[in-house]
């Protein structure tokens, strides 16, 4: 167990992975340390979000959010109350449906890893949700780039499309790196751009959860001020540039943290909480996810959604 927490930590080693051998070491082996590893995993995740905005450009950033602020609006809005919607249809619960729509609506798994502390989400429901995401990124990795091509879009139009219709940031590079640099640097931009998203819509949910009777408290959950350190971390190494070196290097150990973290929630997990999961998150990421990569391609291919 050990040394699979410490192979997580090497770089290069996907996140997806690294829960998935979590999962698999307390199904099939057990965790006997599990008093330890749970408060750990819930300590670290916040810490790895704020120290994921070193790499951060706020500038360029502001700019494409700026430039396409109208449609992001409106399609993180739809996106979250289609989710809701769905979540109440698949009877998915209400934390592990609002994971999973979070996720889907602005960046995978940073936004979810973001929103959990401040819905008070337990193991499962993270685990869930994260599983659900990283497996609609394997499969937007490949299937976007001939998707792409067969619709007939140029660089610049399946960078934007990529952006706006794969979940996590590292799959956005990958499919756009498949596609040409040009795709590529606008995919990046228009990504880091709606991940900004993630603090008001998580400073909304903390909000949401005080009116409901203060669920944060009793699940273990932060407040969402973690956010607002993220923020503060991408604007000092943007507009320190001395501090540029120091912010990657902050976000380098960050994203191997977060990866760890994800190894740590596997295993807190057992097989009865496993076999209670279902199919159901997995059918309302399907459904948003489709529902979100069609329409932004119809936008794209419109020219509703543009830099």
């Amino acid at each position: 167990m050990l040394l699979a927490g410490a192979a997580a930590c090497v770089p290069g080693v996907p996140a997806a992975a690294a829960l998935v051998a979590g999962v698999l070491i307390a199904v099939v082996v057990g965790n006997p340390l599990l008093h330890r590893t749970r408060p750990l995993a819930r300590k670290l995740l916040p810490a790895a979000v704020v120290g994921l905005g070193g790499a951060m450009d706020l500038d360029q950033v502001l700019r494409a959010g700026a430039h396409g602020l109208g449609y992001t609006v409106v399609s993180i809005g739809a996106t979250l109350a289609l989710g809701w919607l769905l979540g109440r249809l698949l009877g998915v619960d209400r934390r592990t449906g609002t994971l999973v729509t979070v996720g889907t609506a602005i960046c995978g798994g940073s936004a979810i890893a973001a929103a959990a502390p401040v819905i008070g989400a337990d193991d499962r429901q993270l685990s869930v949700s994260l599983g659900t995401v990283f497996l609609l990124n394997s499969v937007a990795l490949l299937v976007f780039p001939p998707l792409g091509h067969a619709a007939g879009l140029g660089q610049q139009a399946f960078g934007l499309w990529a952006a706006l219709g794969i979940h996590d940031t590292s799959s956005v590079v990958g499919a756009a790196l498949q596609y040409g640099p040009t795709a590529l640097a606008v995919a990046t931009t228009v990504k880091l751009a709606r991940a900004l998203w993630i603090v008001p819509v998580t400073l909304g949910l903390g909000l949401l959860e005080r009116r409901r009777g203060g669920s944060q408290a009793r699940a273990g959950g932060h407040p969402p001020w973690f956010i607002l350190g993220f923020l503060a971390v991408a604007a000092a190494t943007t507009w320190w540039p001395a501090l540029r070196p120091a912010g990657h290097a902050l976000s380098a150990v960050a994203s191997r943290a977060l990866v760890l973290t994800l190894f740590l929630i596997g295993l807190g997990l057992d097989r009865e909480s496993l076999r209670s999961v279902g199919v159901r998150p997995l059918l309302l990421g399907v459904g948003l996810w489709m529902v979100m990569a069609t329409g932004t391609l119809v936008a794209v291919h419109a020219g509703w959604a543009t830099l």
